[in-house]
């Protein structure tokens, strides 16, 4: 019997982070407002959100040979985190994420992957009983596509539940795919995925169908601030996320998965799963920053009650 343990397999970014007016063009230079290095990284949010909202989770992942690394590794700990199969890589540099969020509170990143490269197949290995383990796997594509592969395939063969939530946006193949119990694009994700641009709700429901066609039984496209689309065994529905006043966006994406994956492996229904994802969602958009933006689990269920 599975045990109700979730394993996170992913990236871990130090983000630098500069608030501007506007995204500068190529050789323009502009002046920022605000300026802050916060823990981030697509694994790392997941799993921090994860942990907060109460899940038990190890996370398999890698820091580099320096000061961030040791930081990061300690808050990870803190918050409710198995950090066992997080090591530092000798010579090598912790991720880095260079961040511009504009007035509109949208984002503009480039990556440096460091110490996340060396999330290889071979590492996986190492900590492969974590996730023969655990009730479920939640990764995304910040990490070497063979080990993500490598590791869905485990969990395929062990029981184990895999949820993708294929960011950065890139074609997949149809091996990785069939895979996948639960996947969660957003609508560009979704359309280089599947081919279909998802303006309307039809659409959605459109690139839902390919994706069940490749084998995955549950997809959920997020839709910003109209919610998401859920779509079981081909049936299809918009659960509308919270109104509020959003001051930054980055890893509210993120937020929603850690979130949701924790409703589901306390077995609340989808939709109230989903509810529970958007709520810490809508909290995390609240505030500044990645990981220091992830609401604790008490601030969800507060949220949630206050909503009626």
């Amino acid at each position: 019997m599975k045990s109700g343990k979730l394993v996170v397999l992913g990236s871990i970014n130090a983000d630098h982070i500069l608030n501007l007016e506007q995204f500068p063009r190529p050789g323009e230079t502009v002046i920022g407002k605000q300026y802050g290095v916060a823990f981030g990284g697509k694994g790392a949010n997941q799993a921090v959100a994860a942990g907060r909202s109460g899940a038990v989770i190890s996370f398999i992942a890698c820091v580099g040979d320096d000061d961030m690394g040791t930081r990061i590794r300690q808050q990870l700990a803190s918050d409710n985190i198995d950090v066992s199969a997080v090591e530092k890589i000798s010579g090598e540099t912790t991720g880095v994420a260079l961040i511009f969020v504009n007035g509109e509170a949208e984002n503009m990143i480039g990556i440096h992957a460091g110490a996340n490269a060396a999330v290889t197949p071979a590492y996986l290995k190492l900590y492969q009983q974590k996730i023969i383990d655990a009730s479920a796997l939640l990764m995304q594509l910040e990490s070497p596509l063979e080990t993500v592969t490598a590791a869905a395939r485990l969990a395929h063969e062990q029981g184990t539940q895999v949820i993708l939530n294929p960011a950065p946006a890139c074609h997949l193949p149809d091996e990785l795919l069939s895979l996948v119990d639960i996947i969660t694009p957003n609508e560009t994700e979704a359309q280089i995925l599947t081919g279909v641009a998802v303006e309307t709700e039809e659409d959605a429901q459109r690139a839902a169908r390919v994706l069940h066609d490749k084998g995955i039984k549950t997809v959920l496209i997020t839709l910003g601030s109209r919610g998401v689309w859920l779509s079981e065994q081909g049936l299809g529905q918009r659960i509308p996320g919270f109104r509020v006043k959003a001051v930054d966006t980055i890893a509210a994406g993120d937020t929603f998965n850690g979130a949701l994956v924790t409703a589901l492996l306390e077995k609340q229904p989808m939709v109230t799963a989903v509810r529970f994802a958007h709520a810490a969602a809508a909290i995390a958009v609240t505030r500044y920053g990645a990981q220091p933006s992830v609401p604790w689990r008490e601030e969800i269920d507060a949220f949630l009650q206050a909503q009626g």
